[in-house]
């Protein structure tokens, strides 16, 4: 007997696969350059690869590691949260070791968020963020960030409160248009999540690239320590994408509801890898400093030659990608650009209108990521000058 019911939750049938899957596999089958995926094409620090290799060797998480993580990790995340920010959090109750930012973001939408509950997100959102609202019953509310300077309308962004709002779900620095929020902009917002009772989750996955601006997180901000969930990782930070080794900061009670999530979701991850991270996480400054250096001489690399190909470049205050628009290309669609962009010229990005629910502002917006070597980018920008 065949069943009449669907086979996936009608909340989910919308999002299929994602796009980043269809496009690397679009660069497999066709040998194209893949600007598409945000993932560095080198490894991270050597010292941070040997403590993992050491800390396998050595027996350490080989078996299931701490609920909540290993301490060694919590306790460096705490101190991370203090040296870089001035935020002092109890690693017992505080720090939540999660599967990278992705597994707490769907931990805090499930934890947190009530069915027809109201959830404000910026758009472009990252296209995970759509998913776990829709997973934990919430519906998203984007607010809308516009080119050339995707900054968020403060008065919009308080128009769209309503009663059934519960959360604010925030990302600084901005993927994908590399927007940082500034201090006045984050004053505003905790101003609005203080007088109206809001939740906040905030993704701050670079908040060490940022090029020129500086990051702020909103948590620094009067009334907001108890009712804002900071997320985190080591992925973007130290290179090492594929280990998925994230983190909540939060208060007791917002842990505890991200825990209940959490628990259900992979329960625990990447043993031998927390340990690796908390030594990386104490790397010094210099470590962070020529990282970001780097990746900024890269942005600059890749955004002229953009720009000399004939796009529209929006530079980025941060992340590792850029968005261009290709409509000085005499192109419209940025969907069917990038699905046909690896057989013009060998490479692969990412359209951003899959970002958008207003499919419209997004139609044209093209992202590129910046994180390669430089050969690499050299070669890719020779290859798009061929449009």
């Amino acid at each position: 007997m065949t069943s009449s019911r669907p086979p996936l939750n009608r909340a989910l049938a919308e999002f299929g696969t994602t796009i980043f899957a269809e496009m690397s596999a679009l660069a497999l089958r066709t040998g194209a350059i893949n600007l598409g995926q945000g993932f560095p094409d080198t490894d991270g620090p050597e010292e941070v690869r040997e403590a993992a290799v050491r800390a396998l060797r050595d027996g350490r998480g080989n078996q299931y590691p701490p609920g909540p993580g290993v301490p060694e990790l919590r306790q460096a995340v705490a101190e991370h949260q203090s040296r870089f920010h001035g935020l002092g959090f109890d690693p017992d109750t505080e720090v939540l070791v999660t599967a990278g930012a992705t597994e707490a973001i769907a931990a805090a939408m499930l934890g947190l968020l009530e069915p027809g509950d109201e959830v404000i997100a910026f758009e472009p959102f990252y296209d995970s963020y759509a998913a776990c609202i829709a997973m934990a019953g919430g519906r998203r509310v984007p607010l809308t960030l516009r080119a050339p300077s995707f900054r968020p309308d403060l008065d919009a962004l308080r128009a769209a409160v309503t009663p059934r709002t519960r959360l604010l779900l925030l990302n600084s620095p901005h993927n994908p248009t590399g927007m940082v929020l500034t201090r006045e902009e984050l004053a505003a917002i905790a101003e609005l999540a203080v007088e109206r009772d809001l939740i906040v989750v905030t993704d701050e996955v670079y908040e060490h690239l940022t090029y020129g601006v500086e990051h702020v997180p909103l948590a620094s901000f009067p009334g907001m320590r108890d009712r804002t969930v900071t997320i985190s990782s080591s992925g973007k930070t130290f290179s090492f994408t594929g280990w998925k080794v994230g983190w909540v900061t939060a208060a007791p009670a917002l842990v505890s509801a991200v825990r209940a999530a959490k628990q259900y979701l992979t329960y625990v991850s990447a043993g031998p890898f927390q340990y690796a991270v908390a030594e990386a996480l104490r790397l010094p400054d210099a470590y962070y400093r020529d990282f970001r250096e780097d990746l900024r001489r890269k942005r600059d690399l890749l955004s002229d030659g953009l720009e000399q190909a004939g796009f529209r470049v929006f530079r980025p205050e941060g992340t590792y990608f850029v968005t261009t628009d290709i409509r000085p290309l005499d192109e419209k669609d940025g969907l069917a650009f990038c699905r046909a962009l690896p057989e013009r010229c060998g490479v692969v990005a990412v359209p951003n209108v899959i970002f958008y629910d207003d499919a419209e502002e997004g139609r044209s917006l093209v992202r590129f990521a910046f994180c390669k070597r430089e050969d690499v980018l050299r070669e890719s920008v020779e290859r798009l000058r061929r449009l």
